[in-house]
């Protein structure tokens, strides 16, 4: 690992710096780590503005749809002036604007098993907060093939989910907490249901810390736990995951070839 730091970096991140769990070492690891964060929307806007700020050095971005005005009340990645532009580009714009020390690649595309895969190799851990069931799926299964630490998120009105999946760390994945028994589970999407907007940057900001706690190898792993947020009650809770032994997945009932 380079440990190697600019005078601009070591000025930008000194706040990190400072921090006993972090220091010049951590900052190094941080600069040296990719994630790929699934979705420019609501979860992935708040999770890829702190992740490049804290100086994650490279991050990719997938998401295949363009800015509309009904985005921008929760969004944070995107401005009025980014209406009709792609997400990708104008995620881009921000956060290289936000950080130009780091790397940021785009991918505008919606992902399916096989270029899920071909993606998810590329990058050390994947932040998921997309808004469709049947790329959860196929990110979480890509994950569980390479191996990789899979940070998830989901809001719905009021309420936020956050589970942080490695089967090999215990606790299973995400198909052992949501089975999909035909592909793709059913539920409302935020357009149908509706969400506060803020209740995104707060399960959004909670996946970035746990991306980076992950990357500095600090706190207590929450691997194989799942925490749930009701914002009306501003109550969080949290419950154990058990990995199930016959899950398609990362199970017994496994398919492989």
């Amino acid at each position: 690992m380079k440990l190697d730091l600019s005078e601009n970096e070591i000025q930008r991140y000194s706040r990190h710096i400072l921090l006993p769990e972090v220091g010049g070492i951590g900052q190094a690891a941080l600069k040296n780590a990719s994630v790929l964060v699934v979705g420019a929307g609501g979860l992935g806007a708040p999770a890829a503005l702190y992740l490049a700020a804290a100086g994650v050095g490279r991050i990719g971005l997938v998401d295949d749809d363009v800015v509309e005005l009904s985005n921008l009340q929760r969004q944070v990645l995107h401005t009025t002036p980014s209406v009709g532009q792609k997400k990708v580009e104008s995620a881009h714009e921000r956060l290289t604007a936000l950080n130009p020390e780091i790397v940021v690649e785009t991918w505008d595309a919606r992902l399916d098993g096989q270029s899920a895969q071909d993606l998810v190799s590329r990058y050390d851990l994947v932040c998921d907060g997309c808004d469709n069931f049947a790329t959860r799926y196929a990110v979480n299964a890509a994950c569980v093939r390479a191996g990789k630490v899979l940070v998830s998120a989901a809001v719905q009105r009021f309420e936020g989910q956050l589970a942080t999946f490695s089967p090999e760390r215990g606790g299973g994945c995400y198909n052992c907490l949501y089975p999909a028994t035909d592909g793709e589970a059913s539920g409302l999407s935020c357009g149908e249901a509706g969400v506060l907007g803020a209740v995104t940057g707060v399960m959004g900001t909670l996946q970035a810390t746990q991306a980076l706690k992950e990357i500095l190898g600090i706190g207590e792993s929450d691997v194989g736990q799942l925490l749930m947020w009701d914002a009306l009650r501003m109550k969080f809770t949290t419950m154990a995951l058990s990995a199930d032994p016959a899950c398609p997945v990362c199970g017994g009932g496994r398919q492989h070839g």
